[in-house]
């Protein structure tokens, strides 16, 4: 099941020459793919109509971010649209045609941005650009207050679908005049109703309501706080965006200088901010402005682009991965260095927390997966598959091994990767296998290596320290349990959710993969729950299965 779309897209993508290939070879993709806990099926295909789009500002990737939006609170945020809705009827009972759809079926989503990212919509067909998607089959204005949504940026636009819809088009589109966006984020639990940021290639930064966007049936923002407007801070390009976890309506912002920028939503923006000039561009940083507005802070972090970062679960640390091939990990709240390392070839791209915030992903242009352990402060596996870039990474923290003694202490961890080869790669990191240099045999059996222990091994490494990259032959090997070619584009993003896995490419194309059956009794607990438990109860749900290979 090959979106109809992709041809058209790529005429115009500057890859189009290298996307040829495997354009021709799209029959043989499957519509699903083994693991040891059973089949994952192809569900649905979300993608953009194709004469919607404007390219007038360059080409940008394509982000994904995954929005669980709660029930309606009392007081929700007034729609400004002076515009009439059609008839709630007929979304209710598309709900019922469809099998469920939002509002009588949640997903939650995992933290990512590693964390997740997200946005949500109403049931309504767009129809053109050029026209306001008041011609949509379901007015905007009965949106139900509760669902699960997907929010894709493309060109100048970012699309908005419904997840459990088997609709391939989305239902809303918010169309940008001055700059593409390029990053969004989503905090479900947002006090005053702006809970969605845009970050945009010029620099500007936007807060909204998801809800009261989807309330709206016109094609542009509304109620929206405008930050760095015009660049007046930082007119370089926006590389990535997170709320602060429990940080009160705190929110980050990382740009292609090297610079991160903290902002709060309560307070006022400032065209002055009054940072020191940065005199070392090599060294980190920390300046604070000298009046109370925005942005709060600079964090200036390396010399040049920081092309993604994430916070840990509970926003104690924040990791950052950069064009010069650092993960650099802080103590956010000190704002302190407390450990990174090189890659082992060119930048690093994508980086994620395990839910408990004792792992940390990185993915980026020399091929490899590595994971970074915080006690020991340094590299403690990587992982060999993918034969191009890895452009995601993420902890799937709804699966859990089989096998667990139910001691409630994590053994085994899930991951997933995804690459610009248009693979996912599924992982199991098995913690007792990661205490000395291993490697796996090509069935996926671990052997231990011989020799003597190197001194990487010998203990933790000093906080603050950027190492090296280790050899290759004092860190244990991982082999991926699962490989499967799932698009025919670069693959851009990956989610898990309770019950499916989510990808996007990198033309806007996203592809829903639903777990095997009864996975949701036997691997995981009920998605509200996970949303809802306290941060105790959540570092106990990441997991693993076995050491068996399913390659396609």
């Amino acid at each position: 099941m090959i979106n109809s779309t992709s041809n058209t897209m790529m005429a115009s993508s500057s890859s189009s020459s290298s996307s040829a290939p495997t354009n021709a070879q799209s029959p043989s993709l499957k519509t699903y793919f083994k693991t040891p806990e059973g089949r994952y099926k192809l569900q649905y295909e979300k993608t953009h109509p194709p004469g919607l789009l404007h390219f007038v500002h360059g080409k940008t990737v394509s982000q994904v971010t995954l929005a669980h939006l709660k029930d309606k609170p009392a007081q929700a945020v007034p729609s400004t649209s002076s515009s009439t809705s059609v008839s709630s009827g007929v979304r209710s009972a598309a709900a019922r045609f469809l099998g469920g759809g939002n509002g009588s079926r949640a997903l939650s989503f995992v933290g990512g941005n590693g964390g997740s990212k997200s946005i949500s919509g109403t049931s309504s067909r767009v129809g053109s650009l050029g026209v306001s998607s008041s011609s949509s089959l379901i007015g905007a204005s009965n949106f139900d207050g509760r669902g699960t949504y997907l929010i894709f940026n493309v060109g100048d636009t970012i699309f908005i679908s419904d997840l459990n819809s088997q609709d391939k088009d989305p239902i809303k589109n918010i169309n940008f005049s001055n700059s593409n966006p390029v990053c969004h984020a989503f905090d479900p639990d947002a006090k005053d109703g702006h809970d969605l940021l845009i970050g945009l290639h010029s620099g500007d930064v936007y807060s909204v309501s998801l809800r009261q966007q989807l309330q709206d049936i016109g094609k542009k923002l509304v109620g929206a706080q405008h930050y760095n407007k015009d660049g007046c801070v930082n007119n370089s390009r926006c590389t990535s965006i997170s709320w602060v976890p429990n940080g009160d309506g705190a929110f980050a912002v990382a740009h292609a200088d090297g610079n991160l920028y903290v902002y709060e939503k309560n307070k006022e923006g400032s065209s002055d901010p009054s940072f020191p000039v940065i005199k070392d561009q090599t060294h980190f940083s920390v300046a604070h402005a000298r009046y109370s507005k925005n942005p709060a802070a600079r964090w200036h972090i390396c010399q040049g682009s920081i092309n993604s970062f994430a916070f840990s679960t509970d926003g104690s640390y924040i990791a950052t991965v950069g064009r010069d091939g650092y993960l650099r990990v802080f103590d956010y709240k000190n704002e302190q260095l407390i450990c990174g390392g090189k890659s082992y070839y060119g930048g690093l791209l994508c980086c994620a927390w395990s839910m408990d915030g004792k792992y940390v992903l990185t993915g980026g242009e020399d091929d490899f997966v590595q994971v970074w352990s915080m006690e020991d402060r340094k590299v403690v596996a990587w992982g060999e598959g993918h034969n191009s870039w890895v452009s995601g990474v993420a902890f799937d923290s709804y699966w859990s091994s089989p096998n667990s003694d139910g001691s409630g202490e994590t053994v085994m961890y899930r991951f997933g990767s995804v690459g610009q080869d248009t693979q996912l790669l599924l992982w199991d990191l098995e913690t007792d296998e990661i205490v000395l240099p291993l490697r796996r045999a090509p069935g996926g059996s671990p052997t231990f290596s011989t020799g003597s222990q190197s001194s990487h091994w010998d203990g933790a490494c000093p906080v603050g320290t950027l190492q090296p990259a280790p050899s290759m032959r004092d860190v244990p090997k991982l082999s991926p349990v699962v490989a499967h070619r799932a698009h025919t584009e670069p693959l851009s993003g990956l989610i898990f959710t309770q019950e499916s896995v989510v990808m996007s490419c990198r033309e806007g194309h996203i592809k829903v993969w639903m777990r095997p059956s009864g996975f949701s009794e036997t691997h995981s607990i009920g998605s509200d729950s996970l949303l809802n438990m306290g941060m105790k109860e959540k570092s106990l749900l990441s997991g693993k299965v076995s050491s068996s290979d399913y390659k396609h």
